[in-house]
């Protein structure tokens, strides 16, 4: 099934995992049912999984047939009574959702659609979505993913090489620093641009309990 969350499943995914469970927990709570079929059993059921996922992939027509697909609730402002009545949602259910989305008002929103997770997915119109770095006409400059090169006083050799970086170069980053021993330093992350964070190993530093 991959690495979708359970909130993610199909309902044919989730229908596997209740028909395995029920034949383990038969397996486990009845000592006479032997567990050589039980086996069986999970394989087949496996199998069937990997089958039907990849049928569902191959035939679009038959991923829907399988699965729910996403209906539109809301419409430039407007809810779509048909529809939310078609997937045995409230009104409550949608204005509860759209609040979780940050949205109050549901004229705000131009296309509001439940998933086939059953999450709602939110567009708001233009006038009311926040500005972007490109609305405002801002130049942002690069950071980049940090990547730790130091980990517990020891030098990341492999992570180094594929940086295309050198112990040299890093060492010269450090002094810059004022830093002329990593021994003590927790982690060291460098990022795309050069730009390197340090934590330290201090165990002699006492902190202060938090108030509740």
């Amino acid at each position: 099934m991959g690495k979708r969350s359970i909130g993610e499943l199909p309902i044919f995914d989730f229908l596997i995992i209740i028909s395995l469970a029920s034949v383990v927990g038969a397996d486990i709570a009845d000592p006479n049912v032997k567990h050589l079929p039980t086996a069986f059993a999970i394989i087949s059921i496996c199998l069937f999984q990997v089958l039907v996922s990849k049928l569902a992939i191959r035939n679009r027509t038959f991923g829907k047939w399988i699965s729910f697909e996403p209906t539109v609730v809301i419409q430039n402002g407007k809810i779509i009574v048909q529809n939310i009545k078609s997937i045995r949602y409230s009104l409550d259910n949608i204005l509860e959702m759209s609040r979780s989305k940050g949205v109050f008002d549901i004229e705000e929103i131009e296309l509001g659609i439940i998933e086939a997770s059953g999450e709602l997915s939110v567009y708001k119109k233009a006038d009311k979505q926040p500005p972007t770095i490109e609305d405002l006409s801002i130049q942002k400059t690069p950071g980049g993913i940090a990547y730790p090169v130091i980990i517990e006083g020891e030098i990341q050799q492999e992570l180094l090489k594929r940086l295309k970086l050198d112990q040299k170069t890093l060492l010269e980053k450090l002094k810059q620093k004022g830093i002329h021993s990593y021994d003590s330093i927790f982690v060291c992350t460098i990022n795309s641009v050069g730009e390197i964070q340090l934590a330290y190993t201090d165990h002699d530093v006492k902190y202060e309990p938090i108030q509740h």
